[in-house]
């Protein structure tokens, strides 16, 4: 994993892209990366927070509006929220649905990324907004697409973004 972020970071530096590891601060220390994503049993925050310094960027994976309050006070610099429907990515763990999407944005300043994640495609999208998403991670939906760029440019049209 080290020797693959030691060539994606260039790439995305390259093309103006964040680059943020998946649960390994020191992978994301010794391959320059912007910063790391801790799920919940990752450990705290605060020493991850000393190893890759002030300016990295650090997100928390959170399944629970108790979870995402934590890792605000935690001083996470985004969380993940979900996953709200079942996901081929994380399988087995229990969907929580959109009930939480909008009280966890009240309790949260508005500034503060909350992204919704975990088996949002085109067909449960409309519901997420509808539930006060206003940022959303897809990824499965989205990878089994034979022109991934031109679905991107769909959804972020859809979403106001082209």
């Amino acid at each position: 994993m080290a020797r693959m972020g030691s060539r994606l970071a260039p790439l995305c530096r390259e093309y103006g892209c964040l680059f943020i590891i998946n649960d390994y601060p020191e992978i994301a220390l010794g391959t320059g990366a912007d910063g790391v994503h801790l799920g919940q049993d990752d450990g705290e925050l605060a020493p991850v927070r000393a190893m890759l310094g002030a300016n990295a960027i650090i997100g928390r994976s959170t399944h629970s509006p108790e979870q995402a309050l934590g890792a605000f006070r935690e001083r996470a610099d985004y969380i993940g929220f979900g996953p709200l429907f079942p996901t081929g990515t994380k399988p087995g763990r229990p969907a929580i649905g959109l009930e939480d999407i909008a009280g966890v944005r009240r309790q949260l300043p508005e500034e503060f990324p909350v992204f919704c994640i975990g088996g949002i495609n085109g067909n449960t999208l409309p519901s997420v907004l509808e539930a006060g998403a206003s940022r959303v991670v897809i990824v499965s939906w989205l990878l089994t697409h034979p022109d991934i760029t031109e679905t991107v440019a769909a959804l972020r049209k859809r979403l106001g973004e082209a």
